[in-house]
């Protein structure tokens, strides 16, 4: 029996994983935490029957205490994250809070020596060096949960040296926007940016996906997940979004991962590695797929995927920038309080204006990701 803590349990990852896992008898739900949702969580603390559930809220923790029965412990505020994922009967805690609130539980869970199965792109994002350290330091280990960081996982299985990898591909649908000029993106609104051609996710990553930013925050992911350099790490449209990433070897031959676009199926092995469980998922019909394209990314039109590449290789501090700035920009978005086209001008202003830390500690990148958040926020590099 595996215990599992799920932290946000609520959000679409959470609530895929718990409805696929709860399939399987050697999974128990230990922990479930959410920001806000306490009715959402509600409801799956009376069905899963956690022994704790947290919510960050500590008003709305306080509401949610009363309804729940004794035996279910209801945990508060941000630092109680941490306090679920370190917890000494974890197995295996998955992370799929949104933002940088996932990289002080991450820690947490990996100073324990626990699994970690990582849909936070965040944690990686701002603290790749750190967090890669306390799994090595404390024995911890990371499970790629984002289906593209799953596929080249998967693809590496029975790859002993890394010396054997030339590059990897990760491939991106291409967004609502695929094709779009930069005069057509000046027009477009929040609801046609929420209308993913291939994916159901969560408002933000959707957005993401949109800006081609959910790709650059996973170029970031993939430096660290695989100790890849820049150079060996490639972008492509794939608009069918079967194909989920491929590596090519140094030989020249391409391993490639396909399956339907249902996260269930990386959840699943994230948590079924090293072995596969049957699962009744969607299958690929190959007699129906037709054609499947690669094309180059329009990175003039969208440039959020240069402005990644340009934070890892300036380094230090510089994706925790570009990550707490693109928090920002897409949560006004979502406000509707700046277009779209503004998403990546403000975090190519913010990434000026910082001067990177190199080696930074984890009060280095908090505090900067504090500093550039408050920036944005009043106006000061807008």
């Amino acid at each position: 029996m595996k215990k599992i803590a799920i932290l946000g349990s609520t959000g679409s990852i959470g609530t895929q994983a718990l409805e696929i896992l709860s399939r399987y008898p050697q999974y128990e739900f230990i922990a479930l935490s959410a920001n806000n949702n306490i009715d959402i969580l509600e409801k799956q603390a009376l069905k899963y029957r956690p022994a704790k559930v947290a919510v960050v809220n500590q008003q709305k923790a306080d509401v949610l205490r009363q309804r729940l029965p004794d035996e279910i412990s209801v945990m508060s505020g941000k630092e109680s994250l941490a306090e679920l994922a370190a917890l000494p009967e974890i197995d295996i805690v998955l992370v799929s809070v949104v933002g940088i609130s996932g990289l002080e539980a991450t820690l947490a869970a990996l100073k324990a020596g626990k699994v970690v199965a990582l849909a936070n792109k965040e944690t990686l994002v701002a603290g790749g060096a750190i967090v890669m350290d306390a799994a090595k330091r404390y024995g911890g280990k990371i499970l790629p949960v984002d289906s593209e960081h799953s596929a080249i996982f998967q693809c590496l299985q029975g790859t002993e040296e890394k010396s054997e990898i030339k590059k990897i591909f990760l491939t991106a649908s291409g967004g609502p926007f695929r094709g779009y000029t930069l005069n057509e993106l000046e027009k477009v609104t929040l609801e046609d940016a929420l209308k993913h051609p291939r994916w159901d996710m969560g408002r933000k990553v959707t957005i993401d996906s949109a800006t081609l930013m959910n790709k650059g925050l996973e170029i970031v992911e993939a430096k660290w997940l695989f100790d890849l350099e820049l150079n060996q790490i490639e972008v492509l449209i794939h608009p069918q979004s079967i194909v989920h990433s491929m590596v090519q070897f140094i030989d020249n031959s391409v391993l490639a991962q396909l399956g339907a676009t249902d996260m269930r199926l990386p959840i699943l092995y994230a948590f079924s590695w090293p072995n596969r469980f049957k699962a009744d998922l969607p299958e690929l019909d190959f007699l129906k797929l037709g054609s499947l394209d690669f094309e180059e990314p329009d990175t003039e039109t969208f440039p959020c995927l240069n402005l990644a590449y340009e934070a890892l290789r300036i380094g230090g501090t510089m994706p925790a920038v570009l990550n707490a700035a693109n928090e920002v920009a897409v949560e006004m978005f979502l406000k509707e309080s700046i277009r779209f086209i503004d998403i990546p001008a403000l975090v190519e202003k913010a990434m000026g204006y910082h001067r990177a830390i190199y080696n930074p500690t984890l009060e280095d990148i908090l505090l900067v990701d504090q500093e550039t958040r408050d920036r944005i926020k009043k106006d000061e590099v807008k």
